[in-house]
């Protein structure tokens, strides 16, 4: 891989380059799993429950074995609101740490870029990310990590991303299950944009909107394809999301290692039709997972039984599952 501006962003020696190599490799093999996709639907009432033990089944069930890797997990920490619920709650990402630890992983970070604000550590304060035991030992600000390019990015030639997500075995999107006021919906998938490093693109990272939010999306999850997801919907965000929506609960979460076939479930639990969301559509045009309901293996919770309709704003009235 060509690297450059190697005086700014220091690369972590030759293991590193290897692990790009790596991920390359897994660029290479994009296709969607030739059989259906397991994805599991858990209940939880309330962020008081066993969170633990819920997440845990989850990655069972989908046979994840993440022993002596290392893991990445990646909330979504956009911004911060003491009246909504815009970020991952802190017991979600507490519990997917005390999992992917017991499971025998053998680092377990903690990483987000925001946004919106330059401050990631006050965003980390407010949502009170600091009560998770030895937080600030575990957490990385990928705005602000050493990065290293990556070659071609949709229409760019290539993209810098933090040296922490390059070099993670897997990162884990520990997104949050709101609607959104340009893409329909946002999920594990969109939950990537937080790999961007502000740094380099600076606040709102803007080179995602100029190449475009779906075209973006597909994109980091072509680049990010050794992933899983656990999307909080014990309280998800409905409405003007993804900051200024209102609470919605829908009491789950939704697991699994097919990030598509993951999205895709949230949607039709929120009543959203993912046959009507752009980058789920491209997601499964370009064969890069399992969108269609036929292609997913519904697990735990069946979507009838939990399906809550997230109220949408005016321009996505028409996305609403029949």
């Amino acid at each position: 891989m060509k690297i450059k501006r190697r005086d700014f962003f220091p690369l972590a020696g030759a293991g590193l380059l290897a692990g790009y190599a790596g991920w390359e490799g897994m660029r290479s093999r994009r296709n969607a799993p030739a059989g259906p996709s397991p994805v599991v639907v858990v209940k939880a009432s309330s962020y008081s429950d066993d969170l633990a033990q819920r997440i845990l089944r989850g990655v069972r069930e989908c046979g994840l074995d993440v022993r002596d890797q290392k893991v990445l997990l990646k909330p979504n920490l956009v911004e911060f609101d003491p009246n909504t619920c815009i970020n991952t709650d802190v017991s979600v990402v507490a519990a997917a740490y005390e999992v992917f630890k017991s499971l025998g992983a053998a680092e377990v970070v903690i990483g987000e870029g925001p946004g919106h604000r330059r401050d990631t550590y006050s965003l980390v304060e407010m949502a009170r990310y600091r009560d998770i035991s030895k937080f600030d030992d575990l957490f990385v600000d990928l705005n602000r990590d050493d990065v290293s390019s990556v070659q071609k990015f949709a229409d760019r030639a290539e993209m810098y991303f933090p040296n922490t997500a390059l070099r993670a075995d897997l990162v884990v999107s520990l997104a949050k299950m709101k609607t959104h006021h340009w893409a329909g919906a946002t999920l594990s998938m969109k939950n990537f944009f937080g790999l961007v490093p502000g740094s380099v693109y600076g606040w709102p990272k803007n080179e995602l909107h100029h190449i475009g939010i779906p075209e973006s999306i597909v994109e980091l999850n072509r680049i990010f394809r050794r992933s899983f997801a656990i999307v909080d919907g014990i309280v998800g965000m409905e409405g003007n999301g993804p900051i200024q929506g209102t609470p919605k609960p829908a009491n789950v979460l939704v697991m699994g290692r097919d990030l598509p076939a993951v999205d895709a479930t949230c949607c039709r639990i929120m009543g959203i039709d993912p046959a009507k969301v752009e980058y789920l559509r491209m997601a499964s045009d370009g064969n890069l997972g399992n969108v269609d309901e036929s292609r997913i293996e519904q697990r735990g919770e069946k979507v009838s039984e939990v399906r809550t309709n997230f109220a949408l704003i005016d321009s996505f009235r028409g996305f609403r599952l029949t």
